[in-house]
């Protein structure tokens, strides 16, 4: 029978009696706040506020090495791992042909989002945009990487032994998430090319050329099916935590829900 708990008991009662897992608990937090700080003085000196969105499809992969390194036996992590580092790689390849990436590593395209939000009315001017950058863009959205990577802990805390019903279901559904994300973004990838008007690109996006927007493929069925199944891959992550714990975390699919790539 499956209960309810919140998070913090289950980290509390894995951190009061196992001296390998708080070291794994501080070095998360270690690594959380130093990556935090980073993107931070990144972004204020060279005033390219994209530093987080370079480590999103990172830090995942490394708290999930990090938790395999302190319960390397465990087949649930290994499983877990190895899909985490199968979407992180493909968000990060999606990320550097989209110019995210440079050889000088502070560099590459900002995200058109932060340059909208540097000419908002409540954040112009260097204090209150450095604040925002601060709060935001750095701790936040690192705080959410972290939370929505938490079924790492509690698969390193909980039980390592043989996978559950649960696993499976919740590994092919992610597999099937991270398919269906690269398909949506490759889509989307032709589609701006097309509008570009590079060469052997183009006759099968006719129609959404003429609207000005993709209304193709699997953007015929929604606005963002990218965002949906990057929401779709960490919500099915969450129940390898219910698996590991036979609990409903409570809360911690929330988190998992508020991804995007």
């Amino acid at each position: 029978m499956i209960h309810q708990i919140s998070f913090a008991g289950v980290i509390n009662n894995y951190a009061g009696g196992d001296t390998q897992f708080a070291g794994l608990l501080h070095s998360w937090f270690y690594v959380f706040t130093a990556a935090v700080l980073l993107c931070f003085f990144v972004g204020e000196i060279t005033r390219n506020y994209s530093q987080t969105d370079k480590l999103w499809s990172l830090m995942p992969v490394i708290y999930g090495w990090m938790a395999l390194a302190s319960n390397p036996f465990s087949i649930r992590l290994w499983l877990m791992v190895l899909l985490v580092s199968l979407w992180g790689l493909r968000l990060s390849y999606n990320f550097y042909r989209k110019g995210g990436y440079n050889l000088i590593p502070w560099k590459g395209e900002e995200d058109y989002r932060w340059k909208i939000m540097r000419g908002h009315p409540l954040l112009i001017g260097r204090l209150r945009f450095g604040l925002f950058n601060f709060l935001f863009i750095s701790f936040y959205q690192h705080l959410l990487i972290l939370l929505f990577s938490s079924a790492f802990l509690l698969a390193a805390g909980g039980n390592s032994g043989s996978l559950s019903i649960t696993d499976f279901i919740a590994a092919c559904f992610m597999l099937f998430f991270i398919i269906l994300e690269t398909v949506a973004d490759n889509q989307q990838i032709r589609f701006q090319k097309a509008k570009r008007g590079i060469a052997g690109e183009g006759d099968e996006y006719l129609t959404s050329l003429k609207e000005g927007f993709l209304s193709e493929g699997l953007w015929k069925y929604m606005r963002h099916p990218n965002f949906m199944a990057e929401q779709g891959t960490w919500i099915s992550f969450y129940f390898f935590g219910v698996a590991a714990t036979g609990m409903w975390i409570i809360g911690m699919v929330i988190p998992c829900a508020l991804c995007w790539s």
